[in-house]
């Protein structure tokens, strides 16, 4: 009986994980396709995200992303409950690359055999200062190299994180009171 409330469930996650990233009337979501990742690598503030139940009332959100012994990257997201002042929270996860020719496609964990798609949709490929990620349409982070990000810019990268289908009225933009 456990084995089969376990398989069920595995089953339940694959298929909400199967079409993530087609919604109707839009393309599918397309990733940047390729990425230096020793460029991409370090730490990245958050500075907005559609609600995610493990992020609620956390600010001062970053991920910190490293390369492991492995060849995976270390994948480091940390934030403070409510306030700057807030007890710090981290969560420790790993990432790897399931196809070499589409390596801002990435998979990462968090608990064990379970993994999600993190798909880089967005990026300043010459400086490498911003990026969208998604797991699809349920979930967007905005990430930036500073904890604050230039009004025009952000605004931007609403705008077409709404173009591509994203339901941009749930962001809510991270406080990063450094």
């Amino acid at each position: 009986m456990k084995n089969g409330v376990i398989v069920f469930l595995i089953l339940i996650i694959i298929s909400c994980n199967s079409n993530n990233f087609i919604r109707e009337g839009y393309p599918p979501l397309q990733s940047v396709g390729n990425i230096d990742v020793e460029r991409y690598l370090g730490k990245w503030y958050e500075i907005a995200r559609m609600p995610f139940f493990f992020e609620d009332g956390l600010v001062n959100t970053t991920a910190t992303y490293s390369i492991m012994e492995n060849g995976n990257i270390k994948v480091v997201n940390e934030g403070n409950r409510e306030v700057a002042s807030g007890k710090k929270e981290s969560a420790y996860g790993e990432a790897w690359i399931p196809d070499q020719t589409r390596n801002a496609e990435l998979k990462v964990s968090f608990f064990g055999p379970f993994s999600s798609d993190y798909w880089i949709i967005d990026l300043d490929k010459e400086n490498y200062s911003y990026a969208m990620v998604s797991s699809g349409y349920k979930y967007l982070w905005i990430l930036s190299r500073t904890p604050a990000m230039d009004d025009a810019l952000y605004s931007g990268l609403i705008e077409k994180a709404g173009e591509l289908g994203f339901e941009t009225k749930k962001l809510y933009k991270v406080p990063q009171d450094w």
